[in-house]
């Protein structure tokens, strides 16, 4: 295993366990086109608008975007 992985690793768990429980086991999905559709909507919403205990209640974007130069986030 390549150094850091072992990091990547428990957020990609942490990811899919969120993914699972709060969407694809509540669903019952008619097809693989809904599927990709509400998966979609939910990654959505996980990235944007659902705090995270582990980022002390921000969301992914808000982290992502605070790091990055003010110039590439207005372009």
């Amino acid at each position: 295993m390549a150094k850091g992985a072992g990091a990547t690793t428990s957020f990609v768990e942490r990811l899919w366990k969120s993914v699972k429980y709060e969407e694809v086991y509540l669903k019952a999905y008619d097809s693989v086109s809904a599927a990709k559709a509400s998966l979609g909507t939910y990654l959505a919403f996980y990235n944007t608008r659902r705090s995270h205990q582990s980022l002390d209640g921000k969301t992914p974007d808000a982290i992502y975007f605070a790091g990055l130069p003010q110039e590439r986030i207005a372009a």
